[in-house]
């Protein structure tokens, strides 16, 4: 079954290690190994971890002899950054609207009759 890019990069963010991964490469690109370090697991799942957020387009993998480096794909996330800005619009008029209301209520009660 093939899901939808948006879907599959949410799918890879789920999960607290690949989020500790993408963090861990904002510092730089970094090896299985070195990736491996802050986790209590064999570097065949941490391999597993990086093919999940390679096939998202969240990283890239080099190949330079036989280190193969991860690093972030920054446009991996523009699509997502995208989504959730459209979200965050719709939340801040709401918000704002919920402020005027409240402001409204409390113009009203200013006139010092007891509610």
């Amino acid at each position: 079954m093939q899901t939808d890019p948006l879907s599959a990069k949410f799918a890879a963010l789920a999960d607290p290690t690949r989020r500790a991964i993408l963090a861990r490469l904002c510092e730089g690109e970094a090896s299985v190994g070195e990736l491996a370090e802050p986790f209590d697991m064999s570097l065949p799942a941490v391999s597993k971890h990086l093919k999940v957020l390679e096939k998202a387009g969240l990283i890239s993998r080099g190949k330079e002899a036989q280190w193969r480096p991860a690093r972030l794909e920054p446009m991996g996330m523009k699509g997502m950054a995208e989504w959730l800005e459209y979200y965050r619009r719709y939340w801040d008029k709401s918000f704002n609207r919920l402020d005027d209301y409240l402001r409204k209520i409390q113009k009203g009660n200013d006139d010092g009759k007891p509610n």
